[in-house]
């Protein structure tokens, strides 16, 4: 038999019943359940909840939402629910270091990730050739003070264009302007050696190295207007020794960022990644 999958996302203020009520919802269009899983931030006194399901072929996504909405009235839901077989457009923005782009591209040419690249934005030309090996268009934007709010302006148009869901910055070493950040809340994810916070601007490894760092690491976030501050989606940490040289950290953490930031992709993706003011409730497989 011919089946359709959805995932179904919702939060709201806790309150008995939420569970209840949307399996029966669910169970009454023919559905299965293949993943269920919830989270009550017990101090915000606020529920989430993603359900992965399988549905008969002639069950549209508009008639999941349609059959749940009594149920956003009863409990004051927010709700989402999303198409699997529909594959999510993204744009990946990099600079020079291009680690964290080509481990995307390649994770999502063997279907770890299911998106489609539809656009490569990058302020330098060093990255055209993947592009056009890929076939992905590629938008070379060179950032200046003068001309940083119209570049910006592009990207919002290119992702209006496009229908793009999400923006990657695969080491994109460009600062976002907070009308941007804004804007694309929780459409833009970024990646940076996070657990090397005291060691600021170029070369960061090699800081850490002569500090004698014993763990460096990376973390995946949505950008916002805080730098580098914004809600965790992932995070990675690996113990370095004396015995390895700056280069060896510089190594260790390109392999670290691209596995943390193709995760986070991969979670928000998939929906398992739900905002909770300035953090995440994230439900890993």
């Amino acid at each position: 038999m011919s089946e359709k999958a959805y995932i179904i996302q919702l939060s709201c203020d806790d309150q008995p019943g939420i569970v209840a009520n949307v399996t029966t919802i669910i169970a009454s269009l023919g559905a299965n359940i293949l993943e269920s899983n919830q989270f009550w931030d017990r101090q915000a006194d606020h529920f989430f909840l993603r359900i992965a399901i399988t549905v008969p072929a002639e069950v549209t996504r508009e008639a999941v939402a349609r059959a749940l909405e009594p149920s956003i009235d009863r409990f004051k839901l927010d709700l989402k629910v999303t198409d699997v077989d529909q594959r999510p457009k993204i744009i990946i923005m990099v600079s020079k270091f291009d680690h964290a782009m080509h481990h995307l591209l390649y994770q999502i040419k063997v279907n770890w990730l299911n998106a489609e690249v539809v656009a490569i934005v990058s302020n330098h030309e060093a990255s055209r050739a993947a592009a056009e090996i890929e076939g992905i268009a590629y938008c070379h934007w060179p950032v200046t003070k003068e001309n940083k709010a119209e570049q910006e302006e592009k990207l919002l148009n290119l992702v209006s264009e496009t229908g793009a869901e999400l923006v990657v910055l695969a080491r994109y070493m460009q600062v976002l302007s907070n009308e941007l950040s804004s804007k694309l809340f929780g459409k833009i994810i970024n990646i940076h050696h996070s657990f090397l916070p005291s060691f600021k601007g170029a070369k960061p490894y090699h800081q850490a190295h002569e500090r004698g760092v014993k763990l460096i690491g990376a973390t995946a976030h949505y950008v916002t207007p805080d730098l580098d501050e914004g809600p965790i989606i992932e995070q990675e940490t690996q113990r370095v020794s004396h015995s390895l040289t700056s280069e060896d950290f510089v190594a260790t953490g390109r392999d670290i960022e691209s596995r943390v930031l193709a995760r986070a992709v991969k979670y928000h993706l998939e929906g398992r990644v739900m905002l909770n003011s300035h953090r995440t409730v994230v439900f890993t497989p």
